[in-house]
């Protein structure tokens, strides 16, 4: 049977809301960590996000760099946006090993326990004075998963900075469970479709400066959002989506998963395999 490739950005709502989900921050217990310190561990469960880490070195920054640009020039000739190359991990061979990249598992590995399923890559690419922007939001609202245990890693392929656009996260949100939002649409300039409004409500708003190579880790309870690019810089990040092996996907979701840690019950993740082309 062929592998499924194609998943919504954006889900359906409504399927969603039908699924009995179990909304809760669950908190790293890890009293011996292998890659990140036990100051990191303390650090994660109060504030929900870790940053900056290092995934590589400059140079090799440089060359997933050139790689994202001929996937972004493929995606524009094709007639699709900057921020349509998702998935990517069921479609790109080379975004399938970054799902499993160690340096990039291993602090994964420390925070979620030993088995742990990657699900899901997305490239969101401002291109310089795009206009568009990331408003205030959490990633599980998006998400047919429960419990509410997957993080994102996000990953910069350019540097990313205030000025063109980089990540900010209400820091110490992903305590107040599901937050109320309002939908949007398009043309509004927001990328996604929902909006939570007074972020400063839920905690203090940081911004999180990466350079290339670097990546933060963020829990999906947690408020973020991102500005518009205003600078004659491109600014690309590549999420890559990460959960216990015990969490359930539902809609079919489990179609993306792939285990980068450990083990996984093949009922629940089947696990997807690594596509024949870059």
């Amino acid at each position: 049977m062929q592998q499924q490739t194609e998943f919504a950005i954006i889900p359906d709502r409504e399927a969603i809301e039908k699924i009995d989900r179990e909304i809760r921050f669950f908190p790293a217990e890890n009293p011996a960590p292998q890659t990140l310190s036990s100051a990191d561990i303390t650090a994660w469960n109060a504030s929900g996000y870790l940053a900056p880490l290092s995934a590589y070195d400059a140079a090799t920054a440089d060359e997933y760099r050139g790689y994202f640009d001929g996937l972004l020039s493929d995606a524009l000739a094709a007639g699709r946006d900057s921020y349509s190359i998702s998935s990517a991990h069921l479609k790109h061979a080379r975004v399938w090993d970054l799902l499993q990249h160690p340096g990039i598992v291993a602090p994964v590995v420390d925070l979620l326990g030993p088995n742990v399923v990657g699900w899901g890559a997305h490239f969101f690419c401002k291109l310089p004075g795009d206009g568009k922007r990331v408003d205030w939001h959490q990633d599980c609202s998006y998400w047919p998963l429960t419990p509410t245990k997957s993080v994102t890693v996000w990953l910069a392929i350019d540097d990313a900075d205030l000025e063109n656009g980089c990540m900010e996260v209400v820091v110490g949100s992903h305590t107040k469970g599901l937050i109320e939002f309002a939908e949007s649409d398009r043309q509004s300039g927001n990328v996604l479709n929902q909006t939570v409004s007074d972020p400063e409500k839920y905690g203090r708003i940081q911004a999180t400066p990466l350079q290339a190579g670097q990546f933060s880790i963020h829990s999906d309870l947690l408020l973020h959002g991102s500005s518009p690019n205003h600078s004659s810089r491109r600014r690309c990040g590549l999420t890559l989506r990460y959960c216990p092996a015990d969490v359930t996907a539902l809609l079919g979701w489990n179609q993306k998963g792939v285990v980068v840690a450990g083990q996984a019950d093949p009922d629940r993740w089947p696990g997807a395999a690594r596509p024949q082309t870059d």
